[in-house]
């Protein structure tokens, strides 16, 4: 049962959570009512079974705990409480944010918060990302993105920052942090940094939900458009990411047939009316990355030299160690592993080592430019690096393959 329910509220405790903070207008009492829900689910469920609409039944429930909550403190107007009884209460007729997640992620997004906070705060709270998740998503240890989280929270308090839904002319100012955290869970989903599988499927569904939802929103805003053509023309290449064992299969390696090609097409189609606005941000460029890759008829004749500029503008407006290296790949692609390698290798001036040194894809990216080089030990030794970092069972099961072929 605890891990039924722990399933439940990985998929569906952000929606709960962001429910109950519009409610209340109070994050602390949202998390506070949810987790008494949990504690009740723990007791009926074994008894009574799983409800049919398991996060409706927390939702109702954490509701009636804030409500009682409200009621004891005497804080709160009637009308408040009243909100709090309607099966589906929609105080903000006034705001254009019509989702009770991407309005709370717009709400995280503070300006006086730090823009790594913001961003931090809101996949933690809203989107059902763990702290080791998010830490591994930024490249920091696990400690300091726990910080940042209590910091964001702790300055939240201080300063009295209501978490009020952002008026509509104030949501472009905060759009940048709103596009990061739709671009984490999206990513986080598409290449899961723990686990048994190497997708999870729930966090890349609601990566592209929101990103949908953000054009809806924002359609005047190219990169809200060109999120979306990312998540779409990367998710259409889903059905060859694993074999039918769920072992990892490399993009050169991949049935390109069984691509989804309308969201190919959607993708494609979205990108140019993005990029016809003459504002190409990073998240068109990525975009435009992946759309390459997707429309390539297979490895071979990927268009790698467009490729390389696109990451070369990329890496000028974000540089960034994920950035680079994805670069070093393409580079070692179209002018040998030798100048990937030293790409990899001059670190420094960006996020530094340490940051990249956190990174399994870092040091699973070097190790194949090693082996392409014929540096058999050194390669060796990359792979064990990218292993010990701890990344998810598929990773592990492919470095370990890339290991023992290295002593054939």
């Amino acid at each position: 049962m605890h891990e039924t329910l722990e399933e439940i509220l990985r998929v569906e405790g952000g929606r709960v959570v962001a429910t109950l903070c519009r409610l209340t207008g109070d994050l602390d009492q949202a998390e506070d009512a949810v987790s008494e829900a949990v504690l009740e689910a723990l007791e009926q469920w074994p008894v009574r079974g799983i409800p049919e609409r398991p996060a409706a039944w927390l939702t109702t429930v954490a509701r009636r705990r804030a409500l009682d909550r409200l009621r004891r403190e005497s804080r709160r107007p009637g009308k408040e409480e009243q909100a709090l009884l309607t099966d589906d209460p929609d105080p903000l007729p006034w705001s254009t944010v019509r989702d009770d997640q991407l309005r709370l992620v717009f709400t995280c997004c503070h300006p006086a918060l730090a823009p790594e906070a913001r961003v931090a705060l809101a996949l933690r709270t809203l989107c059902g990302l763990t702290t080791p998740e998010i830490a591994r998503a930024f490249l920091v240890a696990e400690p300091t993105m726990g910080q940042r989280i209590s910091r964001a929270k702790a300055k939240i308090r201080a300063a009295r920052i209501g978490y009020r839904i952002p008026r509509d002319d104030e949501l472009p100012v905060r759009l940048p942090a709103v596009l990061a955290v739709v671009n984490v869970v999206f990513a986080t989903g598409h290449h899961a940094p723990v686990g048994t599988e190497l997708t999870r499927v729930d966090l890349v569904d609601e990566g592209m939900r929101l990103a949908r939802l953000l054009v809806e929103l924002m359609p005047d805003e190219p990169e809200c458009i060109g999120l979306l053509a990312l998540t779409l023309s990367t998710a259409a290449r889903r059905p060859t990411r694993v074999d039918d064992a769920g072992d990892l299969v490399l993009l050169a390696d991949a049935d390109r047939s069984r691509w989804d090609h309308d969201d190919t097409a959607e993708a494609v189609a979205l990108l140019e009316a993005a990029l016809r606005r003459g504002r190409p941000g990073p998240f068109q460029l990525r975009a435009a990355i992946s759309c390459l890759h997707s429309l390539a008829p297979d490895h071979q004749h990927t268009d790698w030299p467009q490729i390389v500029t696109l990451y070369r503008l990329l890496e000028a407006h974000e540089p960034s160690v994920p950035v680079r290296v994805n670069r070093a790949v393409a580079e070692a692609e179209v002018s040998g592993p030798e100048v990937g390698l030293g790409l990899l290798d001059d670190l420094d001036g960006l996020d530094g080592l340490d940051g990249a040194g956190r990174w399994h894809l870092y040091h699973s990216a070097r190790a194949d430019l090693l082996r392409r080089l014929d540096r058999t030990a050194d390669a060796r030794d990359a792979y064990a690096r990218a292993i010990g970092l701890g990344p998810n069972e598929v990773d592990v099961r492919f470095l370990r393959r890339r290991i023992a072929q290295l002593d054939q």
